[in-house]
């Protein structure tokens, strides 16, 4: 797997490991995560939404390039991990849906 970012993101290159694929893959990282790495790459990514939102809507949907791949997918692990931050401190929902249990749909 590439860890390659578009040349103005590189700077998020060390955070490539939360660059995945699947839901069920940014489900499982979230839920094996400490509080401490969660808010770490949330501190990290957060400052660089908007410019990163701005660049991946210029692009078309049928954009291919792998670091274009690379940060969407670095930016869905941001939303993944959101709610845990934000909102319920701590890595998943105590007394909520196993997140393991939980079968998506290939995206």
């Amino acid at each position: 797997m590439s860890t390659t970012m578009p040349e103005q993101f590189a700077d998020l290159e060390p955070l490539a490991d939360w660059s995945l694929p699947t839901m069920a893959e940014r489900s499982a990282r979230r839920s094996a995560s400490s509080m401490e790495d969660l808010q770490d790459f949330y501190d990290a990514m957060l400052p660089r939404l908007e410019e990163i939102l701005a660049y991946l809507s210029g692009l078309p949907t049928s954009d291919q390039n792998p670091e274009n791949q690379n940060l969407l997918d670095l930016t869905k692990s941001l939303a993944e991990v959101s709610p845990a931050v934000e909102l319920f401190f701590e890595p998943t929902v105590s007394y909520g849906y196993d997140v393991h249990r939980f079968s998506a749909d290939p995206e």
